[in-house]
């Protein structure tokens, strides 16, 4: 069972979730954007990056990348969310 570090019910900063598989989820409370790594260190790296993506940042996702990756599109709400994310 996974267990958070930090009460969520603050309206900003970052919780981190220790999960069953030894990995750690960083999920920013303000806008519920969560990212994972090995450490606390690289789930926060990845966790800025996705916030960046989140506001806009990077290039967006073409047909091509979706195909070279073996990836299909969906369209937002085709699939559940996590429960860290409910």
């Amino acid at each position: 069972m996974a267990s958070a570090t930090r009460d969520a019910s603050d309206k900003e900063g970052v919780e981190f979730i220790h999960e069953d598989d030894g990995s750690i989820t960083a999920r920013d409370i303000e806008t519920g954007v969560a990212s994972f790594g090995e450490t606390k260190a690289e789930a926060l790296r990845m966790l800025a990056e996705a916030i960046e993506l989140h506001e806009g940042g990077g290039e967006p996702v073409t047909e091509e990348d979706l195909e070279e990756w073996g990836l299909e599109a969906t369209e937002p709400g085709d699939k559940e969310l996590p429960d860290f994310m409910r």
